[in-house]
Formats: structure tokens, C-alpha cells, sequence
């Protein structure tokens, strides 16, 4: 007879790899685990993993297996939330994914309000770029991603939240500085400062400036890191310009705020959206996550209309 324990044990071994991480992560030991998993092989008389393998791979039939177990661990989930929803009582994890893009800005504005308006809920948040949130997604190691859509994938579903303005930031003495007629041609230029590759603001700046044929680099050194708010120390003392999304502006100083430049013919939006599997059993959760999250931004940023969507993937 297969048991749910089982099935979350051959998962738990596809998430992870690895019999010993898979043990832990299921908080028993390796031998116990090791022994369902062979009493299932054994149920199926197929083998379920290579274990030849470093790190062990499921075989053909095994992956088969797996993705159907993560069906039916999903759908055995769903039943616990109706009962929860039933009694609207909104406890338990709530695993969240956040590119760092948005997390500094966005997850002080919400996160406060939403554990009060529901105490029993335990938020647990990783800040991680787009493509490990959509594999965590994919693999149930998360619930639910913030990041910037649309992102066009499979079995993902988007539920956007708000558009923030791109704006450009630049040095005190730079001469985007106090400039109100920047275009998006001059951003084309050898000393803006990127992001490194892998985050998604880059490619929309990449995308919206047309900077896929910039080689030349006047920037005192190169700079690989995902951090936003280094990139902004580095230019107030280095020199130099970037693009940054619009709730990091507006949480800057009064004393900053003639460093931010609009563009002077358009309008350049990044949308953010909730991402979710088809398969959320967390419907309910999910929908007081977004309300709360509109709830606290400013309201000019739901305004879809004011703008152009500038896409990256």
C-alpha cells in the first residue's frame, strides 16, 4: 500500500538530491527514509532513483512517479486549507520568494500589517532572483513569488499588483543631475552602472535603453552584485548613473531627491505581480497577501494607464 509519507519522501529525495539532506529536511533519519523509498520501489518493482549517480537522479519511470506524487501531495494539502478556509482560520507557513529588487522596498510597506491582521500566520521570506523562483515554484519549496511579470511560464500564474515608474539616478554632480529632458538614447551610455547579470531590472534596463551593443565602460571598476542599494552608495562616490525602480525613490531623503530624473518622453513601467503554481491550495492567504500589499502602496502605483510595461524575458 503507498502512503503520503512515502510519496513525500521520494519527493524530498528529487528536491534535494541527496538521501541524508532529504532525511533532514523530513526530520527522520536516513535509514528510515531509505527504507520507504526501497519499500516503494519495491511496491512498483521499479527502481524509482539511480543511485550510481552523484548527486542520485530519478530513472526515466521514477520522474514519472514523482511529478504525479507532487500532484497528490498538493491535492492532500488542499483538503487541510478548505478545512482551515471553513474555519477562516489563516494559520501555518507561508513560504514567500522575493527578488531583491523589490524586497527592501516592498516588504517593510506589508509584512507588519498582514501578521496583524493575521497572527497565527507564519511568514517565512527568501530573497532569491526570478529563475530560482519560478524552479522553487515548480519543486513546492515555495508558495507564492513576488517579482516583475509578465514572465510568460508554464504553469504559472500571475496576479499583478502594481507598476512602478523607471527612474534614472545619478550622481550629485553628474549631468542627469537637475536634468528634466533625459531620453532614452542618452542612457545609452559608458558610465551607467548595472546590475549583475541574472536579475531582471538589469534586462529591462538592458531592453529599454538598447545597451546590448554598449562595450565601452568609463566606470572605475566592474561591479557583480544584485544590491541595488550598494549600487546607489557606489555612484554617490564614484560618479556615474543607473535606473532604479520607483519605491526606491521614494523612500530617499528629501537631500537625494534632485538626483532622480524622470524621462522626458515616456513613461517607463515594471509590473509586479504575485506568481503562483496552478495548483495553490493557499488560495485564500494569497488573496489577503495581495489586498494587504495594495492596500499599502501608493495608490498611484495601480495606475496601469499611466504608463508603458517595459518586458524583459
Amino acid at each position: 500500500m503507498i502512503t503520503l509519507i512515502q510519496l513525500e519522501y521520494i519527493v524530498a529525495v528529487d528536491t534535494y538530491r541527496h538521501f541524508a539532506t532529504a532525511a533532514e529536511k523530513c526530520f527522520v533519519t536516513q535509514p528510515t527514509l531509505s527504507m520507504q523509498v526501497k519499500k516503494l520501489e519495491e511496491h512498483f518493482d521499479l527502481k524509482i532513483f539511480d543511485r550510481t549517480k552523484q548527486p542520485v537522479v530519478p530513472t526515466l519511470a521514477g520522474q514519472k512517479i514523482i511529478d504525479q506524487a507532487r500532484k497528490v501531495l498538493q491535492e492532500s494539502a488542499r483538503i487541510e486549507q478548505i478545512i482551515q478556509e471553513e474555519k477562516n482560520d489563516l494559520t501555518g507557513d507561508l513560504r514567500i520568494g522575493v527578488i531583491p529588487t523589490i524586497s527592501p522596498y516592498l516588504l517593510p510597506l506589508f509584512t507588519g500589517k498582514l501578521k496583524k491582521e493575521s497572527p497565527n500566520l507564519h511568514l517565512v521570506v527568501n530573497e532569491i532572483v526570478t529563475e530560482e523562483i519560478i524552479r522553487q515554484l515548480k519543486m513546492d519549496l515555495i508558495d507564492v513569488g513576488i517579482l516583475v511579470t509578465p514572465i510568460n511560464e508554464n504553469g504559472i500564474n500571475e496576479l499583478p499588483l502594481y507598476y512602478e515608474e523607471m527612474l534614472i539616478y545619478s550622481n550629485k554632480n553628474h549631468r542627469f543631475a537637475n536634468n528634466t529632458s533625459i531620453k532614452i538614447k542618452d542612457i545609452a551610455a559608458s558610465d551607467i552602472w548595472l546590475l549583475n547579470d541574472g536579475h531582471c531590472f538589469r534586462h529591462q534596463v538592458v531592453n529599454l535603453c538598447n545597451l546590448h551593443e554598449l562595450k565601452e565602460s568609463d566606470l572605475p571598476f566592474e561591479f557583480e552584485g544584485g544590491s541595488l542599494d550598494t549600487l546607489i552608495k557606489i555612484i554617490d562616490k564614484e560618479g556615474g548613473f543607473t535606473l532604479i525602480p520607483e519605491l526606491a525613490a521614494i523612500e530617499m531623503g528629501e537631500d537625494k531627491k534632485h538626483q532622480i530624473q524622470k524621462f522626458s518622453k515616456i513613461v517607463p513601467l515594471r509590473e509586479v505581480s504575485l506568481v503562483y503554481t496552478r495548483k495553490y491550495e493557499k488560495a485564500k492567504l494569497l488573496q489577503l497577501m495581495a489586498d494587504t500589499i495594495i492596500a499599502t502602496i501608493p495608490k498611484s502605483l495601480l495606475d496601469k494607464e499611466r504608463g508603458t510595461i517595459v518586458e524583459w524575458r
